[in-house]
């Protein structure tokens, strides 16, 4: 099966940041885009893992997806409707 690539309309990098900024920034940046869009945040904080997927959760956003790539923690989140 092949996979699909989501393509991001938005980029933030949040890397070298420590908790709560990665969600503090994740979470400006989502007030600047639209219902549907997706924003790819790159961080290097290991909290993020699980501080990402709570905050989506949490304000109606959906995390699509999320993998290593070296040193970052790649994180795809599509904006809901109320977020």
């Amino acid at each position: 099966m092949a996979e699909i690539e989501i393509q991001a309309t938005a980029v933030l990098d949040a890397r070298g940041l420590l908790c709560p900024m990665p969600i503090v920034k994740i979470a400006k940046a989502m007030k600047g885009l639209e219902p549907g869009d997706v924003l790819r945040v790159l961080a290097t904080d290991r909290g993020s893992i699980a501080d990402v997927p709570a905050w989506a959760g949490s304000t109606g956003n959906v995390l699509l997806d999320w993998h290593q790539e070296g040193d970052a923690l790649v994180f795809l989140l599509r904006k809901g409707g109320e977020g």
